[in-house]
């Protein structure tokens, strides 16, 4: 009998694809399929955008207003961002993004009258991660933050 050896990559992006945020982010990408298009397609597939790597990353100009589809991204990720850290607190989080034609702004996240999140986004033409292991590691430390705002000021969050 053989035994196939399975890269490490492969095994690591199964877990980050197995991650409450990244579940979170393919459930609203999902969400916004109003003609079934998306239906059947792999996880992978669908994130596939997110995935920008170093070479890929070197080529995109950053002179210009950022693209469409780019802008898309960001505002699911945050927005996966939001409903993670509503799912793990209980707590409706709104995420709020300002963003100048030139691709550089802010991401507030409140909870109540906290803010739970507060994150400079620089350089949003080249949006993107450089694995699967990397989105998932970022989704999922903001979330963390964001709790642990949350658990330091319950009130004010539950305000």
């Amino acid at each position: 009998m053989f035994e196939v050896a399975i890269s490490p990559a492969v095994n690591d992006d199964e877990a980050a694809l197995a991650s409450p945020f990244v579940k979170c982010l393919v459930r609203l990408i999902l969400a916004q399929d109003s003609h079934g298009s998306w239906d059947g397609k792999a996880d992978t597939e669908l994130l596939a955008d997110f995935i920008v790597s170093k070479e890929r990353r070197r080529t995109i100009p950053i002179i210009g207003d950022p693209d469409p589809d780019v802008l898309w991204r960001l505002d699911k990720f945050y927005t996966a961002v939001a409903l993670a850290i509503e799912e793990r607190s209980g707590l409706m989080a709104s995420p709020m993004i300002e963003m100048s034609h030139e691709g550089f702004g802010r991401v507030l996240f409140t909870a109540g009258r906290l803010v739970v999140l507060s994150k400079t986004v620089r350089d949003v033409h080249r949006f993107g991660f450089e694995t699967f292991c990397k989105l998932a590691a970022a989704g999922t430390k903001l979330v963390d933050d964001a709790i642990a705002a949350i658990d330091a000021y319950p009130e004010v969050a539950r305000a």
